[in-house]
C-alpha cells in the first residue's frame, strides 16, 4: 500500500509552477467547430467553449451532453463527406486522425483546421490544453485549466512515485481477446503510460505497441492485475480470462484482480487523467492516507 498523504503530495505540487506554451494561431472562425479526438472534445468543454461544437467523432463520448452531437465517424477512418455534411467553420483534429486522403479533401474545401499533438504524458496533456485554447482564441482559459490539471497530475505523481520498487504491481492491459487470443499493450501506448503513472510495471514494456501473446508470454508476464476498458469494442470479455489456461494461472486471475474503467477516461490523456491515475493506483494499492 502507498502511505504518502494527499496533503503532503499537494504541498510538493505547489512548489513547482506549470510551463506550457504553443505557437498555434487562433482559428479565424471557431463558431461551428467539428472536433475529432475524444480528449480534445473534453478539453473544449472544460474550457467552457462547448457551445461552439457542432460535431464530434466516434471517440467523443464525454461529457454526456456531447452524445447528442452528430458523429462524423471514427477519427482514423474519417469520411470527408461526413465532415462536410455538418458545414463546420473549423476543424480541431487530434494527431493521427485521418486517413490522409480525407484530410486532403477537407483542406481543399478550405476549412481551417488545427492538428493537436498527441503524447501520453503529463506534459502532453498540458500541450493539448494550450493548443486547443490557442486555436479557440481563449489562451487565458487554457492557462487556468492547464494549471489546475498540472497541479492534479503533480499530486498523483507525488503519491505513486513514493511506492517502493519492491511493492510495485505488474499490470497487464488487455485490449481484446478475439478468438481467445490475448492482445495486450506494450510500450508507446496510452495504456503503458497509465500503468507507469499509476505506480505499476508493464511486463510488456520491452515490446512496442500492441502484441498478441503466446501462452508462454502470458506466463512470463506474471501480472498481479489485469487492466481493461469497461466499454471496449468487444464489450466486457473478462469472463474469457478464466477460460484461457495461461491467464487462469497468473497471479492476477488467481486473486481476481481485474480492473475495469471507461476507455475514454482511462486512456484519453485529457483533463480527467489525474483522476483516472488515482483510481488505478487505489485499485492496485488501496487508499492513500
Amino acid at each position: 500500500m502507498f502511505r504518502r498523504s494527499f496533503l503532503a503530495a499537494a504541498l510538493v505540487a505547489s512548489l513547482a509552477l506549470p510551463a506550457f506554451a504553443t505557437d498555434v494561431a487562433p482559428l479565424p472562425d471557431p463558431s461551428r467547430l467539428a472536433v475529432v479526438g475524444g480528449s480534445l472534445l473534453e478539453i473544449v468543454f472544460a474550457l467552457g467553449e462547448g457551445g461552439k461544437v457542432i460535431a464530434r467523432d466516434t471517440t467523443g463520448i464525454y461529457p454526456p451532453e456531447a452524445a447528442t452531437l452528430p458523429d462524423v465517424g471514427y477519427m482514423r477512418a474519417l469520411s470527408p463527406e461526413g465532415v462536410l455534411s455538418v458545414n463546420p467553420s473549423a476543424l480541431l483534429l487530434i494527431e493521427g486522425a485521418g486517413p490522409a486522403e480525407a484530410l486532403e479533401v477537407l483542406t481543399k474545401a478550405a476549412i481551417p483546421q488545427v492538428t493537436v499533438p498527441e503524447s501520453y504524458s503529463h506534459a502532453g496533456i498540458l500541450l493539448k490544453i494550450a493548443t486547443v485554447g490557442a486555436a479557440l482564441g481563449v489562451p487565458d482559459k487554457a492557462v487556468a485549466l492547464a494549471a489546475e490539471v498540472d497541479r492534479q497530475m503533480q499530486v498523483a505523481e507525488a503519491i505513486t512515485s513514493a511506492i517502493p520498487d519492491a511493492e510495485r504491481k505488474r499490470v497487464l492491459f488487455i485490449i481484446s481477446m478475439a478468438d481467445g487470443k490475448v492482445r495486450a499493450a506494450g510500450s508507446g501506448t496510452a495504456a503503458d503510460s497509465v500503468i507507469s503513472l499509476s505506480g505499476g510495471i508493464n511486463p510488456l514494456g520491452g515490446t512496442k505497441g500492441y502484441q498478441t501473446l503466446s501462452d508462454e508470454a502470458i506466463l512470463a508476464a506474471k501480472p498481479d492485475a489485469i487492466l481493461m476498458m469497461s466499454n471496449g469494442g468487444e464489450g466486457d470479455f473478462s469472463a474469457q480470462f478464466a477460460q484461457n489456461p495461461a491467464l487462469a494461472a497468473t497471479p492476477a486471475i488467481t486473486a481476481g484482480k481485474v480492473i475495469k474503467l471507461d476507455g475514454a477516461y482511462l486512456l484519453g490523456f485529457g483533463p480527467r487523467t489525474p483522476a483516472a491515475i488515482a483510481d488505478v493506483a487505489r485499485a492496485l494499492y488501496g487508499e492513500a492516507n
